[in-house]
């Protein structure tokens, strides 16, 4: 454990985007025995001017001319930045030098807040903790010159077109030039230690008590009358994360089997062959106090998702949520699910093999593997990969 360190945190979620975010609970988790400023990312000026009614583009606005004050206090030991600063949007850019030339100025005005209100708070010899930032925090480690800098890879980013453009070559540097790095996923940690020695796999923390503690055995009114076996899905109804085709081959296949779906879907989800299906359900969005109330309705539960550079490398959260409720879970296989969910998962490749595993989860299900489930699950918690953070970092200090 570290205690009594000063701690800085950028990343690419602000702290008042209301969901949960990996860096909001390491940040959490960092004040409990440190002292923490959580920075949001600086308001960019196309936002500015697109955003003029949005409540939150108000707020920044107002404390860039000093009507508000921008260090907002969150617990004892922990502060929210806002900076009074407005950088440039400068992505579109597809000049490479000249990006970097305007992400330089807009590096130095973000890093200028950041130093204002390091010396407000009296912080010092402090750590810096990059979540996945690389392109506005890209020059941190030079103009705030910290005690260690820490790069937190938790998604692959470059798949998206947004970050591949200037990414592809910035966040190598970044890695390479950070003290050390960190990743929850092992793929990722690899992905790291090609550009930097000095990368550790630390895992993953969820949020699970919602989930562990669940006791109620009433079904959800909009699940009562659904018929079979239920296989369901919770979280985000992305073609680009999830095969829908594998879907409606597992559908077609099993006309008897119901399929759930409970979450937002994107326009590939609302235009694809899985709503001519009757066998196929979309429950639609639901708060995150009821997501056990539907995991709890599934027989069956399903990470179907597509492997492709957006996902091979992400850890998937919502199998912890359902192993915590010690349910059967039939997911995609990848090398990262492979090396840290095969014992408690069914892991296939292919819809045969969805169909297979899932009549094999429905025989051999009992209380046995289900109390398993929940043991593992049980593991993933903040403080451990918290932990794990602190024993890379204090490999460095």
């Amino acid at each position: 454990m570290i205690k009594g360190r000063d701690i800085i945190i950028v990343g690419q979620q602000p702290w008042d985007v209301e969901i949960g975010s990996n860096c909001k609970n390491i940040a959490l988790e960092f004040s409990k025995h440190n002292r923490v400023l959580y920075v949001n990312s600086a308001l960019d000026r196309v936002s500015l001017l697109k955003g003029a009614t949005d409540p939150k583009i108000i707020k920044r606005h107002n404390i860039i001319k000093h009507k508000e004050p921008g260090l907002v206090q969150i617990n004892p030991s922990m502060w929210n930045l806002y900076p009074d600063t407005i950088v440039e949007s400068i992505n579109w850019i597809k000049i490479h030098a000249v990006f970097k030339f305007l992400n330089r100025i807009n590096n130095e005005r973000f890093a200028k807040s950041i130093l204002n209100a390091i010396q407000e708070l009296g912080f010092s010899n402090y750590i810096l903790f990059n979540d996945n930032d690389m392109f506005r925090s890209f020059h941190l480690k030079e103009l705030l010159k910290p005690a260690l800098s820490v790069y937190y890879s938790r998604d692959y980013m470059l798949a998206v077109d947004y970050w591949k453009r200037h990414g592809e070559k910035l966040e190598p540097i970044l890695i390479a030039d950070s003290d050390i790095c960190v990743a929850n996923s092992t793929y990722l940690a690899d992905y790291c230690r090609k550009f930097n020695p000095n990368s550790y796999y630390v895992g993953q923390g969820c949020e699970l008590d919602l989930f562990m503690e669940y006791s109620s055995s009433v079904l959800p009114n909009d699940v009562q009358q659904i018929p079979g076996l239920k296989i369901g899905y919770v979280g985000a109804l992305s073609g680009l994360r999830l095969d829908i085709q594998l879907l409606v081959e597992i559908a077609k296949a099993k006309p008897f089997w119901s399929i759930l779906f409970v979450g937002p879907e994107d326009e590939m989800f609302l235009k694809s062959e899985l709503h001519e299906l009757s066998n196929v359900y979309f429950l639609g969005s639901k708060s995150p106090s009821l997501l056990p109330d539907y995991i709890y309705a599934f027989d069956i539960c399903l990470n179907p998702q597509v492997v492709s550079q957006v996902t091979i490398g992400n850890y998937p959260r919502k199998i912890d949520e359902y192993l915590a409720m010690g349910k059967p879970v039939v997911a995609t296989s990848t090398p990262f699910m492979e090396a840290v969910f095969s014992d408690h998962t069914y892991l296939a490749k292919s819809a045969a093999d969805y169909i297979d595993l899932i009549e094999r989860a429905q025989t051999e299900n009992n209380k046995e593997l289900a109390n398993a489930r929940r043991t593992f699950a049980s593991t993933h918690t903040w403080e451990n990969s918290v932990s794990e953070i602190y024993k890379a970092m204090q490999n460095h200090l």
